[in-house]
């Protein structure tokens, strides 16, 4: 028996993919025990998840995958599709006895057991775990794009729409990698 736990990173920003972590392990292994400075993602430092990111990496009690949509399908199909069909993807590599807990308002395919927990990314270290190596990946692209595109300082904000970036964006326009429906209220001159 397995439990998964299941955390998207990438939903609010301009430009770089949606990216979905999915963490799975036997159920009577303590996460918290185990990495006891687990949180969710985005309270922890920068250098911090790529510690934790490492060792999980390592760990041969812990499987996982990051599946990503890119900025053409969240232009295309829309955010909640991107997202809904990363999950799906991901979930085919669990195992069939497995039952997973999701962040906020995501779901699995149906034929999971499965509960959404707010705030799951704090509360079930799987979650929380799913959300550091979904984040770490995509933060490591997100670097490695700005190296052929330094103009928008991805390196920097990962494709948030801070005000460099968006200054950015008017300023030499789009690229590949921008989800340009969310920038609909930027004008380029």
């Amino acid at each position: 028996m397995y439990i998964a736990g299941i955390d998207e990173v990438g939903r609010g920003p301009l430009a770089g993919p949606v990216s979905i972590g999915i963490v799975w392990v036997k159920k009577d292994l303590d996460l918290k025990e185990k990495y006891p400075t687990l949180n969710d993602s985005k309270k922890l430092s920068e250098k911090k998840r790529e510690e934790i990111y490492k060792l999980a990496k390592k760990d041969s009690d812990i499987s996982y995958v990051v599946v990503s949509n890119a900025a053409k399908v969240i232009d295309e199909k829309g955010i909640e599709f991107a997202i809904r069909d990363a999950i799906a993807r991901g979930c085919k590599k669990l195992p069939e006895d497995t039952s997973i807990y999701l962040d906020g308002r995501l779901k699995a395919p149906d034929n999971f057991k499965q509960e959404t927990v707010v705030g799951g990314d704090a509360k079930i270290p799987a979650i929380s775990l799913a959300s550091i190596m979904a984040k770490v990946e995509r933060d490591r692209y997100m670097k490695k794009i700005s190296e052929d595109y330094p103009q928008y300082g991805f390196h920097k904000h990962k494709g948030y729409g801070t005000k460099a970036h968006m200054e950015a964006i008017v300023d030499c326009g789009f690229c590949e990698f921008h989800r340009e429906s969310f920038c609909r209220n930027l004008t380029q001159e």
